[in-house]
């Protein structure tokens, strides 16, 4: 179908929790409800959700750090063809700003590139700088990204061999006000306890993991809004990095384990209080591309309901974002099954057509 042809779409169009629609068309790569004067170049049949959200995704990223633009390209498209269509990308040293002119590639919110204390997080991966410079580098990667910073909070401190804040509370308190000032948002990588109150005071807007969360900090997080993207898909590796670590980092070791062991409760825990929950799978560092759709199912493991896993995905995760879904006028990005997601969301796995700016790519 050429991008600027008619597409009738039929069904079921689940454009928000409670607004379910049985038709609606693609009229100049837009979401309409009016009937077109013009006949459809085709039709397509289903259960339609506005393209999924990955809000937590490293495009232009691997293990060993930046990758080159064939790389960055075989990511994009394995999180487009399971139907992720809009990504946050929460942390790359790979400009990726050439994707914006692929019709055919997901939508990027860019976070610029992570910032990090010195030889605090993984190699290759950060702007590595002591706190003196946190403001300066997030004043840069606020100009540079989509209206994100992305933070590392915490990391193994080597010296008492376990998980530990990477900032001082004033230093992180000056950063994020200038980011706000710039227009920007500010996440934090967190996998501990004891950085999170502080990053909440200082005005932090998200945060990444958030594995450490306990029955103190959660209410705070719930009063000053600050939402969580748990990337359940990655903290499921925990068990496999604490057995590596173990003779060197045994604290660290036990320390992991033990936020595995805990994972859903805390994820739940936070939902129950209020707190936003998005999706995002941290694809991209140790993790394939594509797996967004586990981590719904993850999110309904921890207890989630339905519904909600999946608005931490589409209806939420857009707005959450400030990106349309399924409103009359916005741009045409969904995705369309077979069967009801509402009643299991494995059905996520299997999208049967994708639109993304009104063309059909899959």
């Amino acid at each position: 179908m050429a991008e600027r042809e008619v597409l009738h779409i039929t069904g079921r169009i689940l454009a928000g929790p409670e607004d379910v629609r049985d038709e609606m068309w693609v009229v100049g790569g837009r979401i309409s409800y009016r009937r077109p004067a013009a006949e459809p170049a085709g039709t397509v049949r289903g259960w339609v959700l506005p393209g999924l959200v990955d809000a937590h995704c490293h495009i232009g990223l691997e293990e060993q750090g930046a990758v080159d633009a064939g790389t960055a390209e075989k990511q994009a498209l394995a999180d487009r063809d399971t139907g992720a269509l809009l990504v946050r990308d929460a942390g790359s040293p790979t400009d990726t700003r050439w994707i914006d002119d692929r019709a055919d590639l997901p939508k990027i919110i860019r976070a610029g590139r992570h910032i990090a204390r010195t030889r605090r997080y993984i190699r290759n991966f950060a702007h590595e700088i002591e706190p003196g410079d946190l403001t300066a580098y997030v004043r840069r990667e606020a100009r540079r990204g989509d209206g994100w910073v992305k933070l590392v909070g915490d990391w193994i401190d080597r010296d008492s061999g376990d998980l530990a804040p990477c900032w001082p509370k004033d230093a992180v308190a000056e950063a994020i006000a200038a980011a706000h000032e710039e227009g920007a948002r500010v996440t934090a990588h967190c996998f501990a306890e004891d950085s999170l109150a502080d990053l909440v005071h200082a005005g932090i807007d998200c945060i990444e993991h958030a594995t450490g969360l306990t029955a103190d900090t959660i209410p705070l997080f719930a009063e000053h809004g600050v939402a969580i993207v748990p990337t359940l898909v990655n903290i499921a590796t925990f068990p496999k990095l604490a057995e590596g670590g173990q003779t060197k980092y045994p604290r660290w070791a036990d320390h992991m384990r033990g936020l595995h062991a805990r994972r859903y409760d805390t994820v739940r825990d936070a939902y129950d209080a209020g707190i936003p929950v998005y999706t995002g799978t941290d694809a991209g560092s140790s993790l394939p591309h594509g797996l967004l759709a586990a981590e719904v199912e993850e999110l309904v493991r921890a207890g989630l309901p339905t519904v909600a896993a999946l608005s931490a995905a589409t209806w939420g995760a857009r707005a959450w974002l400030g990106r349309e879904g399924l409103e009359e006028g916005a741009p045409a990005d969904f995705v369309v099954y077979d069967e009801d997601p509402r009643e299991d969301v494995r059905v996520l796995l299997a999208p049967r057509r994708i639109v993304l700016r009104g063309a059909l790519v899959g």
